[in-house]
């Protein structure tokens, strides 16, 4: 493996790779309105001489390079979180800002670097003669991750019948190398009241009332979760609360809440919704305990529905993939750190539903994820080309 030519061949990109993701910055790309983004990495795929690019029914872009009869996967969600308060911006998030060092603007971290850098890896193995009989490369730009992970990869295998060996997830990991993540589950909460006159509130029986004793209860089960050694603590935090009343001059006739439950390594959906149930206030209220379903269209119209839940998944550290992607990094940029994520990614299907091995790697850093004034870093999109380039044939010798 000559790791001085991929090295140098990434550099050779870092002008082009930093204008396609200038050019995807200015497209606003939110869940289900990603249509926008999808076409620009199809033409850039297209000019850079992908052997077959799709576009599926979900509207994911599916582009392949190489013939071999391993099928190896780079995969980048392409859509992004709104900008929230414009105010907490320095910059316009979607024209964004370029340093000698860094890009700025929405989704630069999180995560259209990733598909950036997936793309150029491609090229590179075309350029220096590195695809071979024995692979080809798969790289996706999937569809609806910020509002549920794994649903485009849900698609994927089940519908678009594609099962690649395993999958690189090209999520931001601070220029290290992630063989895992704690999964995570919606849960809803319902408790019923009985509406009265405020002015005579014994009348009624508040739902508000009681899901503040329900509220102290999932506090308190928090800090009894679940404690793996890699992945940590399971965690669970209260997102949201809903009520219905008559009137402002009413008790409240009902009351509900979203729970954000992140599953560590060892616990299941059953297990976090027994938990709850099992919680004295929601036994003594009756309460209602369920998981929400995902069921919004994609920009394509195309509704998939699904659980909300994202099972957890961890690659062992001597695991050929992951072994490969070690070499790949080491014989360019020295000994690596290998971690985890603290979110989710597109592993909670693609590896937690079905088994098929992830390892990630990818430009940006975690923090950046979701805040104002994101950016990223020319150097991280270099890097990670070049690994992406070398990986397969570490992984096929």
């Amino acid at each position: 493996m000559e790791f001085n030519k991929i090295k140098e061949a990434a550099e050779n990109y870092r002008e082009d790779m930093t204008k396609f993701l200038r050019d995807l910055v200015r497209i606003p790309g939110e869940s289900a309105g990603e249509k926008g983004h999808i076409d620009r990495i199809a033409q850039e795929m297209k000019a850079l001489e992908f052997d077959r690019v799709e576009i599926d029914p979900m509207g994911n872009v599916l582009g392949y390079m190489g013939h071999g009869e391993t099928l190896i996967g780079y995969d980048a969600h392409i859509d992004t979180v709104g900008i929230g308060n414009r105010d907490n911006w320095t910059f316009d998030p979607y024209e964004g800002f370029e340093t000698e060092e860094e890009i700025g603007g929405r989704g630069t971290s999180d995560q259209m670097g990733g598909i950036v850098s997936a793309v150029y890896g491609a090229r590179i193995m075309k350029d220096l003669g590195l695809l071979n009989d024995k692979y080809t490369v798969l790289v996706t730009g999937t569809v609806q991750e910020e509002d549920c992970d794994g649903l485009c990869w849900q698609y994927i295998i089940n519908e678009d019948k594609v099962k690649p060996e395993f999958v690189v997830i090209t999520e931001p990991t601070d220029g290290n190398i992630y063989r895992g993540q704690r999964g995570r589950m919606e849960i809803r909460v319902d408790v019923d009241g009985i509406s009265c006159h405020g002015s005579a509130p014994e009348r009624g029986d508040n739902a508000i009332y009681k899901m503040g004793d329900i509220l102290q209860d999932v506090r308190a089960l928090n800090d009894k979760l679940h404690f793996d050694p890699f992945l940590g603590k399971g965690t669970l935090t209260v997102s949201e609360i809903f009520f219905t009343s008559p009137s402002r001059c009413a008790v409240a006739d009902s009351c509900a809440i979203s729970i954000d439950r992140r599953l560590t390594d060892g616990e299941t959906y059953e297990m976090a919704l027994d938990e709850i149930r099992a919680l004295p206030s929601v036994q003594k209220y009756q309460a209602r305990v369920s998981m929400y379903k995902y069921e919004r269209p994609s920009y394509t119209g195309l509704v998939y529905p699904t659980d909300c839940y994202f099972p957890t998944w961890v690659i062992p550290e001597d695991h050929a993939a992951t072994q490969a992607m070690v070499e790949a990094y080491r014989g360019m940029y020295g000994e690596p750190l290998v971690d985890k994520w603290t979110f989710s990614t597109n592993g909670v299907s693609i590896m937690g539903r079905f088994g098929i091995p992830c390892i990630g790697f990818g430009p940006g850093k975690e923090a950046q994820a979701h805040a104002p004034n994101e950016r990223t870093w020319k150097a991280d999109l270099v890097k990670c080309a070049a690994v992406y380039a070398a990986l397969p044939q570490m992984y096929c010798k």
